[in-house]
């Protein structure tokens, strides 16, 4: 099962997150696929995310049968859920600091692929530090995908921050990892499992 959280105003049409659904498509697993469009409020966008996670692992023997997957601030979310709910989680370009980087982006906004009206409130730089993880645990239960070539995070600071992780440091590449399929099949493998990742 595959939880896939967006980042900072992106949505659920954005490229990665359309690729990874028509892969889920493929192998037959639409039914264990969620990507829902996250609301400005991080601390609603964790609420949503939440909710979405608990029902999916409704049934499931372990919680590492979900994998949440984070882009950006998708990937600071992802963390956060994974810490709580024991499950795995693949964090692409994520944000670390996202309380600090994020601070200089209250005010409005276009979302990036509607162009509709996105306002990100003083408030809302609150509710990021407010789930701000100290530490991960476990570290086997993250993969991390970093490009040197992020034109917005730091990839150092996202290799040091889940140390002891698998990672795949990207060379060159950019912020929206616009080389993903070359990455997706590891992380379709991390997430799934050898025996779900070939088409059906």
């Amino acid at each position: 099962m595959i939880l896939y959280l967006h980042g900072f105003r992106s949505s659920p049409t954005s490229f990665k997150a359309r690729m990874m659904a028509d892969a889920m498509a493929s192998r037959g697993l639409s039914a264990a696929w969620a990507c829902p469009q996250l609301p400005a409020s991080p601390r609603a966008a964790i609420d949503l995310a939440m909710g979405i996670a608990r029902r999916q692992l409704e049934g499931a023997g372990s919680p590492r049968a979900l994998t949440v997957i984070g882009s950006s601030l998708g990937g600071f979310y992802a963390t956060w859920l994974a810490e709580q709910l024991g499950c795995k989680a693949v964090l692409l370009n994520p944000a670390v600091e996202a309380a600090r980087d994020l601070a200089t982006q209250v005010g409005e906004h276009r979302m990036y692929h509607s162009d509709a009206p996105f306002a990100f409130l003083p408030g809302y730089v609150d509710e990021l530090a407010a789930i701000h993880v100290p530490r991960i645990t476990q570290p086997d239960r993250y993969f991390l995908v970093a490009a040197t070539g992020d034109e917005v995070l730091d990839w150092r600071e996202m290799r040091d921050r889940y140390t002891g992780c698998r990672q795949r440091i990207v060379q060159g590449s950019d912020h929206g990892l616009s080389d993903f399929a070359d990455w997706m099949p590891e992380v379709l493998e991390f997430a799934l499992g050898d025996k779900q990742v070939r088409p059906q």
